[in-house]
């Protein structure tokens, strides 16, 4: 694309020729090829100014910036002072995503998020994913860096998706994701908001600006579906709501929960529908009615995803049992917030047939409120818990450990070492126990000082319960 027309109409200062050739625009210098256009923008940890010798090195022949620099040479320059919102509006441009025919769906909340992006992506046909563990197009699956990716990989995957034969895409937006812009210009034909607790404080630095993130989603879509049951509900505006325990749209009543799943009565339109779902637990049922009401919002018929809620496979990570021969119930959970984990262990104590053992730590270099809210929730439903690392990053893991076990009232046991923390509670489980190991899910490596070191739950827990 010529570089006039991509700035056909925009008041930006060029400094070069606007008749060059754009072949691919990136805000990474890594991802520059040649003819590529390099958006060189301010963020929270770099300056993109630093990096435009190496974009012009691997080939940029233009890069977007908030300053002129007479010194740069051979490489043209669109001078503007808001260059993150000018990198949204380049992304729609270059990847012809302003008529996405695509039905496109955003759903944001502090949990629920990744289960219910994957029962729509399973529900509703030719649908493309885009969230925490993957972005699915078709059957090409990749795994994903971020929940919600940078602003120009998201117009650039809508594309692809778009030219893959797709009809819809549903994507997670994160509040990280909305307050720095990265699904800026993509219109969401429905916004999903699933509950709204604890978490992030440590980058929004308060509860009212992490909602605030969140509602950004829904200036930007045609129609809010939104829990009802959430006290900040009354701040998404109108649309179709759900709910357990007050008045909505769509409701669930008579809800039964067991470990091999749930059934519960759906209540829409003056019918009452029985619907029975593989997943475990009454937080699930906020997760299925919440995509249940994305397809009724599109005309899908309740019959044929009610048949089709039967065959979820589930998701990595998310209450995924691990099985083993030792007659212990096991599972691997993502829960890394205080209402999460309470929310798992509330259904684990409901069906519980023995003893609960819980194993989970806390982040590094995170929101440091929530580890003693986090010991609190964990010891409510367990008979056992066990502290131990998550993702220490740059911190000392056996001192945040230390900060948890100040907010447990009984007797704790600290095992730093992640990998013996599991085989410990697996060791220790009877026949009929259960035993969380919460917190990282479908994560395939520990951040530890600076490095990704291999590390799966899943397969650790099969290792110890085969070993023992």
């Amino acid at each position: 694309m010529k570089l006039k027309k991509l700035l056909k109409d925009l008041d930006v200062d060029v400094k070069g020729s606007r008749e060059i050739e754009v072949k691919g625009i990136s805000s990474h210098s890594q991802f520059i090829s040649p003819g590529s256009l390099f958006i060189a923008k301010r963020g929270r940890t770099f300056d993109g100014a630093e990096f435009i010798p190496n974009a012009i090195e691997t080939g940029a022949v233009a890069v977007l910036t908030d300053f002129y620099n007479p010194f740069l040479q051979g490489i043209v320059q669109i001078v503007t002072p808001n260059v993150t919102k000018l990198e949204s509006l380049l992304a729609k441009r270059y990847y012809g995503t302003e008529n996405s025919p695509l039905f496109l769906i955003g759903i944001t909340g502090t949990n629920g998020k990744t289960t219910t992006a994957y029962l729509i992506h399973h529900l509703l046909p030719k649908c493309g994913l885009m969230g925490t563990i993957e972005t699915i197009i078709g059957k090409q699956r990749f795994p994903a860096q971020l929940t919600t990716a940078d602003v120009v990989t998201n117009h650039k995957v809508l594309k692809e998706m778009a030219e893959e034969g797709l009809k819809a895409a549903v994507m997670e937006a994160t509040s990280h994701a909305l307050d720095q812009n990265r699904v800026e210009e993509v219109k969401f034909d429905v916004g999903v908001f699933t509950n709204f607790s604890q978490d992030h404080l440590d980058y929004h630095g308060s509860m009212d600006a992490y909602l605030n993130a969140k509602l950004k989603l829904f200036d930007q879509s045609k129609l809010a579906i939104c829990n009802q049951d959430d006290p900040t509900v009354e701040k998404f505006g109108e649309g179709v709501t759900y709910a357990i325990d007050s008045p909505a749209d769509l409701k669930a009543e008579n809800i039964s929960i067991s470990l091999e799943g749930t059934t519960f009565d759906l209540l829409y339109k003056n019918r009452v529908v029985t619907i029975a779902s593989p997943l475990i637990g009454r937080y699930n049922v906020y997760n299925v009615l919440a995509a249940f009401a994305v397809l009724l919002s599109k005309g899908e018929s309740l019959a044929s995803m009610k048949k089709k809620l039967m065959t979820f496979p589930g998701v990595p990570g998310r209450l995924e049992r691990i099985k083993n021969s030792q007659g212990i119930h096991l599972f691997v959970d993502f829960a890394h917030t205080p209402e999460a984990l309470l929310k798992v262990l509330e259904t684990l104590e409901g069906i519980k047939r023995g003893k609960i053992i819980t194993i989970f730590g806390c982040g590094g270099e995170r929101d440091e409120g929530k580890r003693f809210l986090m010991a609190e929730a964990a010891e409510k439903y367990s008979d056992q818990v066990i502290v131990t690392s998550d993702n220490p990053r740059g911190e000392d893991p056996l001192k945040i450990c230390n900060e948890i076990a100040k907010g447990l009232k009984r007797e704790v046991l600290i095992e730093v070492d992640r990998r013996s923390a599991i085989e410990r509670g697996i060791f220790m489980a009877e026949k009929n126990d259960t035993v969380l190991i919460a917190g990282r899910g479908h994560e395939s490596f520990q951040k530890i000082g600076g490095r990704r070191i291999p590390f799966d739950d899943r397969q650790v827990a099969y290792d110890a319960a085969t070993k023992r």
